[in-house]
């Protein structure tokens, strides 16, 4: 089983925390591969072949950057997303910086392209990730705090993806 995580990070700030998500898919025996598309183009057939997809934003305006708009709405068009598992995750300055709004707009943005919206929710225990995780790079040391609850993640993710696809 596959999982692939699509992000745009020019910071690093993204691509760190993608990382971590990875390392928690990996934990349950699943292969993940991520994608700065910031860098490099994405490997549509790894998506294709891929059970789950998780995208990654760094927060602007409250919102998804529009280089992941762009991949969803043309770039991945050579990708079938519809019936893989979605879910998305943020990066920000502060705990107000439109986090949560950006990671509804990719969930939004999943659901318009028929995929599974995977949620985190409360009913796993801590930590509790409601829409998706995020980590915020100017609240103390709440960034490097945060790579535990993106491991979490995703681990809880591959988790779902198996029972759902195997």
């Amino acid at each position: 089983m596959r999982i692939s995580i699509v992000y745009w990070s020019l910071t690093g700030h993204t691509a760190e925390m993608a990382e971590e998500i990875a390392s928690g898919i990996r934990k349950e025996g699943v292969e993940a591969k991520a994608f700065n598309i910031h860098e490099t183009v994405s490997d549509n057939e790894y998506i294709e072949s891929s059970s789950g997809l998780i995208i990654g934003t760094p927060v602007y305006l409250a919102s998804s950057v529009w280089q992941i708009h762009k991949w969803l709405e043309e770039d991945s068009k050579g990708s079938n997303l519809s019936g893989k598992l979605g879910g998305a995750f943020a990066t920000a300055h502060f705990a107000q910086g439109g986090a949560d709004t950006a990671i509804m707009d990719l969930l939004g943005l999943m659901l318009v392209k028929g995929m599974v919206v995977y949620s985190g929710g409360g009913s796993f225990g801590l930590p509790i990730i409601h829409h998706g995780p995020v980590a915020l790079d100017k609240v103390g040391d709440h960034f490097d705090e945060s790579r535990e609850m993106f491991r979490i993640y995703g681990s809880r993710f591959a988790s779902k993806a198996k029972d759902l696809f195997s």
